[in-house]
């Protein structure tokens, strides 16, 4: 097997495991702080993975103040972690009685969202007020994702268990969609009409543990454990 990336239609430039390994930077074992931003200003659509942060031996002082001077400004730390081969950006904010590793993707990395093709429509104010009633009704003010639960995940274990007691099953034959015309204010109408629906599925994200890759930084915070839009970036493998 033979490494390469496609830089044209058909043409590679082809790199033995050598070269390769020399483009791998080296391992970082601190989190290198570069600036401080109000973390509501960092939309969600940057975040790709969440990681628990917790101090080093004697660092619990400092790793707490970090916490707390973070919370009561409503900022969050932008910083660098090399690790995995990865010059990873990443984003630290306070969490419960801690902080959070946020791995955030490049600008470069996210496509545009004029990319999305959408047409020219009229929002009229009978329509757009009957819709805001209708988020009126099911809204709360506190996000509780203890009273979400995967739905999916539950049937299947329920299919697991009845095959293993010996059960034969047969799949219930699955009824196409059918397109249909829809009168948005009926619809709307229809909706507050109706009580309020549960909650969808969602299952809560299991965080792992690792071990933070140790460079002189500017500001660094030395954790102990760090418990889609789609990319641009394209490599080929042939």
């Amino acid at each position: 097997m033979i490494k390469g990336y496609e830089y044209s239609k058909g043409q590679y430039v082809l790199f033995t495991e050598e070269e390769l390994k020399a483009l791998n930077p080296e391992p970082t074992n601190a989190v290198e702080i570069a600036e401080f931003v109000p973390l509501d200003q960092v939309d969600p659509i940057y975040y790709e993975k969440s990681y628990y942060l917790g101090p080093d031996k004697g660092g619990d002082r400092p790793y707490r103040l970090l916490a707390e001077a973070m919370k009561q400004t409503g900022r969050a730390a932008l910083a660098r972690y090399v690790a995995r081969g990865k010059d990873q950006f990443v984003l630290l904010r306070p969490f419960e009685e801690g902080l959070v590793m946020q791995q955030l993707r490049y600008s470069d990395e996210l496509r545009p969202f004029s990319e999305v093709p959408i047409g020219a429509a009229e929002v009229k104010e009978p329509e757009l007020k009957l819709a805001v009633q209708l988020i009126e009704q099911i809204a709360t003010d506190e996000f509780k994702p203890e009273e979400y639960e995967d739905h999916q995940r539950m049937q299947v274990r329920a299919l697991i268990d009845r095959k293993v007691q010996g059960e034969e099953l047969t799949p219930a034959p699955v009824a196409q969609p059918k397109a249909q015309v829809i009168d948005l204010m009926a619809a709307l109408k229809a909706s507050l009409g109706n009580m309020k629906p549960q909650a969808p599925a969602a299952e809560p994200i299991s965080l792992a543990d690792r071990k933070p890759p140790k460079r002189s930084p500017r500001t660094t915070l030395e954790p102990a454990a760090a418990s889609e839009a789609e990319p641009k970036r394209k490599s080929s493998k042939r």
